[in-house]
C-alpha cells in the first residue's frame, strides 16, 4: 500500500470488456486534463458512454482528485441519476456531483452522437467566458471555435430546468461558452473531445495573452475565416484523436500508469 493512494477494488471483473475500455480511456482523460494545466482540484467532471448500455455513462466520484481518477473509481450512471455501479470506498463512499449529473446526463440525453463530455473551469476559459467580447478568431487555433455556443449564467447548474436551454446553446456544436462560468466540450470520443479541450484552451490563453500586450489587435477577413473554419469540419478532415490519443496514452503509460488501475 502506497501512502497517499487509494486503495480501490478493481471493477475490472465487474463490467464488459466494452466498459473497461471505456473506463481506461476516460480515466486517461482525467489524468491529462489535470496534467495539462486544465483541472480545478476535485470540481469539474468528463464523462463517457457506456459503449452497448444506452442511457449509461460514467463520471467521477465526487471527491478525487483528477490526478488520482483510475479506470476502477469511476461510477456508472443513468441519465435519471441513479447510480448503477460503483466500487466500494470504504468509509470515504462517494458519490457525483449533483452539477455534473445535470450538465452530462442533459448532452448525453440530447445527442446521442456525443461518446465524451468534458466540462472545465481552467482559467483561460473561465476569463474569456467573462469577456463581452467572448472567444475572438484571432488565431487559426481560435479559428476552428468560429461557430462555438454561448449560454449565460444563471447561477451554479443544480436545477434540471436550466437544461433545456443548455442543450439549445449547444446545438450541434463541439464546444460551448458558459458565461461567468467556464467551458464544455463534446466529442464522438474520449480521444476527440481531449483534443477539442486542449484547442481551446490554447485558443483562450493565446487571446488573453495578445490582449495583454495592449495592441491592436490584428483581424482576419471573414471568407478566411470561414474556409479555415470549414477546414476543420467532420466532413472536411478525419475525425479528431485518431492519431494523437494512441499516443497520449503512451506518455501516460511512461509517466503516469495507475491511471489504468
Amino acid at each position: 500500500m502506497r501512502s497517499g493512494v487509494l486503495q480501490i477494488p478493481s471493477m475490472k471483473g465487474r463490467c464488459s470488456q466494452a466498459e473497461w475500455e471505456a473506463r481506461v480511456d476516460l480515466a486517461a482523460c482525467y489524468r491529462l486534463v489535470d496534467l495539462y494545466g486544465m483541472s480545478d482540484m476535485m470540481a469539474n467532471h468528463i464523462s463517457s458512454h457506456v459503449p452497448g448500455e444506452p442511457g449509461a455513462f460514467l463520471i467521477n466520484p465526487y471527491g478525487m482528485m483528477y490526478e488520482e481518477v483510475t479506470a476502477s473509481s469511476l461510477i456508472k450512471v443513468d441519465l435519471e441519476g441513479r447510480i448503477l455501479s460503483k466500487p466500494d470506498f470504504g468509509a470515504l463512499d462517494y458519490g457525483i456531483n449533483k452539477a455534473g449529473y445535470v450538465i452530462h446526463s442533459a448532452i448525453h440525453r440530447a445527442r446521442a452522437d456525443v461518446g465524451c463530455i468534458i466540462h472545465t473551469h481552467s482559467w483561460a476559459s473561465m476569463a474569456v467566458s467573462a469577456l463581452d467580447c467572448g472567444l475572438l478568431p484571432l488565431t487559426q487555433t481560435a479559428m476552428r471555435f468560429l461557430k462555438i455556443g454561448y449560454h449565460e449564467y444563471q447561477g451554479v447548474v443544480l436545477d434540471t430546468a436550466e437544461q433545456a436551454s443548455l442543450i439549445e446553446d449547444l446545438g450541434r456544436g463541439e464546444a460551448l461558452i458558459l458565461r461567468n462560468h467556464g467551458a464544455v466540450v463534446v466529442g464522438r470520443t474520449v480521444g476527440e473531445a481531449f483534443n477539442w479541450t486542449h484547442r481551446l484552451e490554447l485558443a483562450c490563453r493565446s487571446q488573453l495573452a495578445a490582449m495583454a500586450c495592449n495592441s491592436p489587435l490584428r483581424s482576419v477577413p471573414a471568407p478566411v475565416l470561414e474556409e479555415t473554419w470549414n477546414n476543420y469540419q467532420p466532413g472536411t478532415r478525419r475525425p479528431y484523436g485518431l492519431m494523437e490519443w494512441p499516443a497520449l496514452l503512451r506518455k501516460l503509460d511512461r509517466t503516469d500508469p495507475g491511471f489504468r488501475d
